[in-house]
């Protein structure tokens, strides 16, 4: 048993895959564990809950921006590998939050930081970070943050 539950549960599709003999998605759930395992190997650390959904949610981001980059040189079947991918990820995220809900968190951040003008940013976004790690787009969080502490 390893110290996240994350992790166990992506083990345990990766075998799932196996079984069903579903290549795709068991390829994408190899690159997962890959990337699981050289930052175990190169920090010498196990991850635990907090950091594999912060890794899962940089590999989301990672296959948004190569989705559009060939979207946009006019390989379809290449963006479609990469949606593809990003939809088994995203299994293993939290429920993605509703933007009412993200500017309610940033409203109450802000409100207890007790913010005022853009020098806030930091501290709010410190807060906010945690409670929103793989449950939003930090990108849309960031500019909701500044869009409410200019306003």
């Amino acid at each position: 048993m390893s110290a996240s539950p994350l992790k166990d549960d992506i083990q345990a599709a990766m075998k799932a895959a196996m079984r069903a003999r579903d290549k795709a998605r068991l390829q994408t759930i190899r690159l997962i564990q890959a990337e699981f395992k050289r930052i175990e190997v190169d920090e010498r650390i196990e991850l635990d809950d907090a950091r594999v959904l912060a890794v899962l949610d940089k590999m989301v981001k990672q296959r948004r921006d190569s989705a559009q980059q060939y979207e946009d040189a006019g390989r379809s079947e290449l963006a479609e590998q990469e949606n593809y991918e990003i939809g088994v990820i995203q299994e293993f995220l939290p429920q993605q939050l509703t933007e009412d809900e993200i500017i309610a968190l940033v409203d109450e951040a802000i409100a207890s930081v007790g913010a005022e003008g853009m020098q806030a940013m930091g501290p709010v976004m410190g807060q906010l970070k945690p409670k929103l790690q793989g449950r939003a787009d930090m990108g849309q969080v960031s500019g909701l943050v500044k869009q409410r502490l200019q306003g």
